[in-house]
């Protein structure tokens, strides 16, 4: 049984999500009322799995760099801690209008950003409003991919559609949002750390917006390199880039509860073996990632591994697609070679043997948890033998297949690329197929060249950024432009697909929306443009002293609430 899980997006909820949210607010400013104060003191140190790319959030959609800019900035909603549901922040409540087209955003009025100027209402539409004028190389996709993602177009580019249609500050403290469309996406992109409340004298002294560089190699700003600027429980004090660390320090001026350490520091640790022997020696305090091999090792060693919720999706992506002048394998425009492939794979060995605990083998590219996943889709048991006969039946037994997987890299959804890519490959050639291997760098390499559409078969996934099916198969499957899928999915072009999803997308009421979202993962694995894998759950690790930290689903952890004991 799978539980339909709390929701606060729907248009037709709006005025009850705007009391929930200030009754939520109003309690928090009860027992913060007094705000700021001082860190308990102590410094807590986090491994990391990388560097991060630079302290913008509006401009980076690297895990590395969103871990850090939490902390830093704030937004006018949040999530439920350890939760994907809504929750107020910035904004202590808000409603929509009976067309779903305006919201109105009630904002806390005891916040300052770092730099020591008021965050108001002003400041909110500073923020939209620059998002929406971004130009040249910041309204490339490789610059502003979370925005245009979520958004759409620019003011620069009239011939693309954007959701922001315009912001009022209706006084000091109110902020009206206007938005071209329903959409389910709206208000929840609002807690992605993307769209966090920047300083807008900060912005403008450091111009923020001002990128170097071209569209494959950015370089960016004194503003997101050294001043970043918010409002959240942690201040910016140093990247020291030459070690791999960057330092954060407590905001004593924050208007909430006072941070339970007084400074983090973030180290770069990119092997995972490493990051565990750092802990075990006592130089960092936690990390994420932990190899799903080393939990007992870890808990008998007296240290808190700390599970997530399964919130994501692993997936083997097909470049087969079908719109002329993509780099495609023809062989894979052939339905039967699709279902060939999706037969091949053993899930359940993938699950048993190199994943954690709680991992569920996927039928679709939702986890169960959201709305409109649906048991009624096409599913692909594993059967060898059925893959073998597909194969001939379509004239394609011993076809070839460049396999490509990434290396020196861990995520939420692939711990182990390498021993993934085996275990796959394996089932693939059992199957009937030739594969020939390809293994590059995480970032860029492999990256770049999945984006190119170079590899006929990859190894991609998806942490969910808020609680919603679209976050998941509208940024995986719906028309990109040009009627088709974005080359990463395979550069496919299905109009069932686009269409399933565009309603669903569009529907106010939530109930019918998680129907109509149904019926798209239907027609997806119907269509089969890529194949599921597996939803795995993930865990961060601390020492048996730390306290106070709570794992999110989102991989967003807020550490203001971690403590170090003596």
């Amino acid at each position: 049984m799978h539980r339909r899980p709390t929701r606060v997006l729907a248009v037709s909820a709006a005025t009850l999500t705007a009391l929930s949210m200030a009754a939520c607010a109003s309690s928090d400013r009860e027992e913060t009322s007094a705000g700021g104060g001082e860190s308990s003191g102590g410094t807590f140190v986090f491994g990391a799995a990388g560097d991060p790319t630079m302290f913008d959030p509006a401009f980076a959609t690297d895990g590395e760099s969103f871990r850090v800019t939490r902390q830093i900035y704030e937004g006018l909603l949040t999530n439920v801690e350890g939760s994907a549901d809504l929750a107020p922040a910035l904004a202590e409540s808000y409603e929509a209008s009976e067309d779903g087209l305006t919201y109105t955003f009630d904002l806390r009025d005891d916040v300052t950003f770092h730099d020591g100027t008021p965050f108001d209402a002003e400041a909110v539409c500073f923020n939209f409003e620059r998002w929406y004028n971004f130009e040249g190389l910041a309204a490339s996709p490789a610059a502003s991919e979370y925005y245009q993602n979520n958004f759409g177009g620019f003011a620069s580019t009239p011939d693309v559609p954007s959701l922001y249609a315009g912001c009022e500050a209706t006084d000091e403290f109110t902020a009206q949002v206007q938005i071209s469309q329903v959409t389910s996406r709206f208000p929840a992109v609002l807690a992605l750390p993307s769209f966090a409340m920047q300083s807008p004298e900060a912005l403008e002294q450091y111009d923020a917006d001002e990128l170097g560089g071209n569209g494959d190699a950015l370089t960016y700003t004194e503003y997101a390199l050294e001043h970043p600027t918010g409002t959240g429980p942690f201040r910016f004090d140093s990247w020291d880039q030459g070690n791999g660390e960057v330092t954060i320090v407590a905001n004593e001026d924050y208007w909430g509860d006072a941070p339970g350490v007084s400074e983090i520091v973030f180290r770069s640790i990119a092997d995972g073996n490493t990051r565990r022997q750092e802990l075990q020696a006592g130089s960092i305090d936690g990390y994420d990632l932990v190899a799903p091999a080393d939990y007992q090792t870890l808990q008998d060693g007296g240290f808190q591994v700390l599970p997530r919720d399964p919130f994501n999706i692993l997936y083997l992506g097909m470049n087969g697609g079908n719109v002329e002048g993509t780099n495609a394998n023809p062989a894979l425009q052939d339905i039967r070679v699709r279902q060939a492939i999706a037969h091949a794979i053993d899930r359940e060995t993938i699950v048993n043997s190199l994943l954690p605990e709680g991992a569920e083998e996927a039928i679709e590219f939702v986890p169960p948890a959201v709305d409109g996943w649906t048991e009624d889709v096409t599913t692909y048991d594993y059967d060898p033998d059925l893959s073998r006969q597909l194969l001939t039946e379509a004239g394609a037994l011993n076809t070839t297949l460049r396999f490509y997987y990434p290396t020196d890299v861990s995520r939420p959804y692939l711990p182990d690329p390498a021993a993934m890519f085996e275990v796959i490959s394996q089932n693939l050639t059992d199957a009937g197929f030739t594969i020939e291997p390809v293994s590059l760098p995480w970032n860029p390499d492999y990256l770049d060249a999945v984006s190119a559409g170079q590899a006929d078969l990859h190894l991609l996934g998806w942490t969910g950024d808020y609680n919603d099916a679209y976050n998941f198969i509208g940024t995986f499957f719906a028309d990109a432009g040009g009627g088709q899928m974005k080359a990463e999915f395979g550069g496919w072009s299905d109009q069932a697909v686009f269409d399933a999803l565009a309603a669903g997308d569009a529907e106010p009421d939530i109930d019918a929306r998680g129907e109509l979202y149904a019926e798209a993962n239907a027609a997806i694995m119907d269509f089969l443009p890529a194949v599921p894998v597996s939803h795995s759950p993930n865990a961060l690790v601390v020492a048996d002293d730390v306290e106070g930290l709570v794992p999110s689903p989102l991989s967003a952890e807020d550490f203001s609430t971690v403590t170090i004991g003596n």
